[in-house]
């Protein structure tokens, strides 16, 4: 009996739904679900209200549009902020700011960082990808993949927020299959916590005040001195 497994477009798309769904839910501290039926399309597009896209490259090439309604934009900005404990006053209240879109693609990148490491522990495989950047647009913008994709698959998904609001991933990627040959042992399981941790200490460190080299030395002395 053959002990082969495969894992085809259909698996891919499983583990960035996945990305998605536990890296906005750990982020947000809401439940972010999708649908169990995708859609198979024809093209990838940018749609209002707020969007990104991020190309892929490595074992195999692709492209990732996220497009989310100002609603679910607002929901997921204001909801990441609020679970790190700053106040709602603070907060931006219209998705076109620039704030809700600097927040937005610093989640995407933090599910990107997800997805890539779940391809390289299930499939073994590497890929890389551009910075998201979410751009906040009112009408609609075609996207394609300028790579050597031979027989291009699309794929779309529906999700879902706590509070009912939608937004949809498409996915395309060249029609693919991984075949297992034989057993392995899969790296250590991905922790989605982690991943928005260490982004949350990266963001503090970038706004963190710089310290003057007097103060550095005089933090170094009094360390040395037990205070």
């Amino acid at each position: 009996m053959s002990t082969e497994k495969k894992v085809s477009t259909d698996g891919i798309l499983l583990m960035l739904c996945n990305s998605v769904s536990e890296v906005l839910t750990s982020a947000t501290g809401s439940g972010i679900s999708y649908s169990p039926m995708v859609q198979k399309i024809n093209k990838t597009c940018l749609k209002p209200d707020i969007g990104c896209f991020v190309l892929f490259d490595g074992g195999f090439s692709g492209l990732v549009v996220a497009n989310f309604s100002a609603a679910a934009a607002l929901e997921i900005y204001q909801t990441y902020l609020l679970n790190m404990g700053i106040p709602r006053t603070e907060l931006a209240t219209q998705h076109t700011s620039d704030e809700v879109g600097n927040v937005m693609g610093e989640l995407m990148n933090q599910i990107v960082g997800d997805f890539t490491c779940r391809v390289g522990q299930e499939l073994l495989t590497s890929i890389s990808q551009n910075q998201p950047k979410m751009l906040a647009i009112n009408k609609e913008v075609m996207i394609s993949v300028n790579t050597n994709l031979d027989r291009p698959q699309a794929r779309r998904v529906t999700f879902k927020t706590a509070q009912n609001n939608i937004f949809y991933l498409e996915f395309a990627v060249d029609k693919t299959e991984f075949i297992q040959l034989h057993e392995f042992e899969k790296q250590d399981d991905i922790n989605p916590d982690k991943i928005i941790d260490e982004a949350e200490a990266k963001r503090k460190k970038s706004i963190a005040p710089p310290v003057s080299e007097a103060e550095a030395l005089d933090n170094d002395l009094l360390e040395k001195l037990g205070f």
